[in-house]
């Protein structure tokens, strides 16, 4: 197959410095320190605040300096997913990138141009002295996979521009306006630890090879989620007496989970019960998610017996929990059709042995989104209110806000309009069911207007995320023209 041009190739050539700098959310001061020292290598005016944010100012093209101030914005931060049996360390090795086609992936990791992308559009255009621009400041936050930290931490007045592009939408040719606001519901179940059963049955339950993919963006299309496959088979268990010796299964708050397993047993007598229990149960998941998740696998092998399990009561609480709990699509926007409006991702559940004791702890992490608060409040209180009639321990945090459409934006004007001018045909305007940062802009700078676009990624939050490399340069010529196109001041 022939492999197409990397174009442009300035914004490829950062792309590829990017990724080898680890840059895992709450881990991305090599990143920072690289920015910072990029934008004054180019003598240009660079500041990094308490929170690790980086600013750099750049002067306006000769002859533009009347046009008003933008900031073009994306995230440092990255989601750090790996196939389950591959050896990669985030913080050391560096992203290994390959072309399918149109396709940039990388090698069973994620690819990080969500938002790596847009870090790179951005340095190629401070480096470039030949474009042209009103007066510039490129933001690079941190954090923002984490709960959005960076732009959280953001002190008003750091930013002193009109304008906003955010770089981290992830569809060519749609200009968002509006994005949900979310937040995460944490769940623990405290247990006691019990000797196992004499003469039990011990074996790994694995679930594998599903798609995963964006809890916001792909919550809507029907994908399994590892969690509550898992769930439903050990509910399945218990007419078995099956005891729980561990259970890690799941990832980052804002993915679907692809992957998990469980430490169980039963007594040895329904052995052969259970293996008919889960082929039976697999051919039933292959059929419900025959056309969203053909690489599903359910597998059952022996364990080494563990010398304990959680208690018995705890272990059913947790089970009817993880089953009854809110999650995928809640509800459907009533204005926008075919739009998500609230939503909730189980995301993990992880067991916790505490050293020495015969306590255990079990750690559940989902989060809720929605473009309306209170919709987003009542999704929060559902997965809570399951939570705590188990008995489970329950917080939801503050979260984050949404960011509502502007109608009156010049700076979408202008968006559309070059867009039309350059492609001969309209964008779309779109809302959409994920967390941008410029919802907590908002709060800070009310005053700025603010359009969100960039290149086609899919599978993003999981290995399977890919770049739709000719979408970069079409971005990449849509972005160089609303800038010549800014409003005067």
């Amino acid at each position: 197959m022939t492999q197409i041009s990397l174009q442009p190739k300035t914004v490829f050539d950062c792309f590829a410095q990017i990724n080898q700098i680890p840059r895992p959310s709450h881990k991305e001061q090599q990143m920072g320190a690289f920015l910072v020292e990029f934008g004054k290598g180019l003598g240009l005016e660079t500041e990094q605040d308490a929170t690790g944010n980086v600013l750099i100012r750049k002067p306006a093209s000769p002859g533009l300096e009347h046009l008003k101030t933008t900031v073009l914005q994306s995230h440092m931060d990255m989601v750090c997913e790996k196939e389950a049996d591959l050896e990669f360390d985030f913080e050391r090795d560096p992203i290994q990138t390959y072309l399918d086609g149109e396709w940039m992936k990388a090698k069973g990791t994620t690819l990080g141009a969500d938002d790596g992308i847009g870090v790179a559009m951005q340095m190629a255009i401070l480096a470039d002295k030949s474009i042209e621009h009103g007066p510039l400041e490129c933001l690079f936050t941190v954090c923002e996979e984490e709960g959005l930290n960076g732009a959280m931490g953001l002190e008003a007045g750091f930013m002193k521009a009109d304008y906003l592009i955010n770089l981290d939408s992830e569809d060519e040719g749609l200009i968002f306006v509006s994005c949900a606001g979310g937040a995460n519901t944490k769940a623990a179940f405290n247990a006691d630890l019990t000797a196992a059963p004499e003469g039990s049955f011990f074996f790994k339950l694995q679930v594998s090879g599903l798609t995963g993919g964006h809890s916001g963006d792909d919550i809507e299309k029907k994908r399994a989620n590892a969690n509550k496959l898992l769930a439903r088979l050990l509910a399945a268990m218990e007419q078995y007496d099956v005891r729980i010796a561990d259970i890690q299964t799941g990832g980052l708050h804002n993915a679907i989970p692809r992957d998990g397993s469980v430490i169980a047993c039963v007594p040895a007598a329904h052995k052969e019960a259970i293996r008919v229990l889960v082929n039976t149960m697999t051919a039933e998941f292959e059929e419900e998610y025959s056309a969203t998740e053909p690489n599903l696998k359910v597998v059952l092998e022996s364990a080494d017996p563990a010398a304990t399990v959680i208690d018995r009561a705890t272990a059913h609480r947790l089970i009817t929990a993880l089953v009854s709990v809110p999650n995928g699509v809640i509800a459907m926007d009533q204005e926008i059709p075919d739009f998500v409006q609230t939503s909730s991702n189980l995301a993990s559940v992880h067991m916790h042995r505490e050293g020495g004791s015969d306590k255990a702890r079990i750690d559940i992490v989902t989060s809720q989104r929605s473009n309306i608060m209170s919709a987003r409040r009542n999704a929060s209180q559902m997965v809570s209110g399951v939570f705590a009639l188990a008995g489970a321990e329950v917080e939801t945090g503050d979260g984050y806000p949404g960011w509502k459409l502007n109608p009156q934006s010049p700076l979408l004007s202008i968006t559309v309009e070059s867009y039309k001018r350059i492609f001969g045909k309209e964008p779309e305007i779109r809302a959409i069911h994920a967390g941008l940062e410029c919802g907590l802009f908002s709060l800070k700078y009310p005053h700025m207007d603010m359009v969100s676009f960039g290149p086609t990624l899919r599978g993003v939050h999981s290995p399977d995320e890919r770049l739709l490399v000719p979408t970069v340069q079409m971005v990449w010529d849509h972005l160089l023209e609303v800038l010549k196109n800014i409003p005067a001041k």
